[in-house]
């Protein structure tokens, strides 16, 4: 729980009384490689802070391949957003890409910390505004950046994603094939 109280403790001001008087809410659950968090056409009832592992999430497209929409990697939050807040089935799947450790909570506990604690619908309000940002950040990147540039920037941000994601999926996410991901790898080796 340490690592989650000190990524609350980034968002806003909370005590360490604070805290504990509120960690019974959550529950810390281990995700296998392959196990699901969040599944298309059920409702994400949880939200999870990732102390410990790697999962992506991922839609199905008009053709039914699996398309990565993004990583989720540790010290963040994660779940179906849409599904989460209308409390309507998801879209998205998340899967873990490999043995992952979670801190979650569910929607009617977190809706109960909301009515109890102004100082919950802060967090609440400031993580929403930051998941907002990161969306419109990625959105942007696939409009506007080349998939080589993409690949840098995962590369950079998110490192980890590159040695334990399966080629396939990163190229999914760069919405390119596995042969440009390859050709992309090898110039940047080259340094072309």
């Amino acid at each position: 729980m340490e690592s989650f109280r000190l990524f609350l403790k980034s968002i806003v001001p909370i005590t360490d009384q604070e805290f504990e008087n509120y960690k019974s809410y959550f529950k810390a659950i281990t995700l296998t490689k392959n196990d699901y968090f969040s599944e298309i056409g059920k409702i994400s009832k949880k939200v999870g802070f990732i102390k410990k592992g790697l999962l992506r999430t991922y839609y199905i497209n008009d053709k039914s391949e699996e398309v990565t929409y993004c990583f989720c990697t540790e010290n963040n939050l994660t779940t179906s957003y849409k599904s989460f807040i209308s409390q309507e089935p998801s879209e998205l799947s998340i899967q873990a890409v490999e043995d992952t450790e979670l801190i979650t909570i569910s929607y009617d506990h977190l809706q109960n910390l909301y009515l109890q604690s102004p100082l919950w619908q802060n967090i609440g309000r400031t993580i929403a505004e930051r998941q907002y940002l990161v969306m419109e950040q990625y959105a942007s990147v696939l409009c506007n950046e080349t998939a080589k540039e993409k690949y840098l920037r995962l590369l950079k941000e998110q490192p980890t994603v590159i040695n334990k994601a399966s080629v396939n999926d990163i190229a999914s996410y760069l919405g390119i094939t596995r042969r440009t991901l390859s050709r992309i790898r090898k110039k940047i080796a080259q340094g072309i």
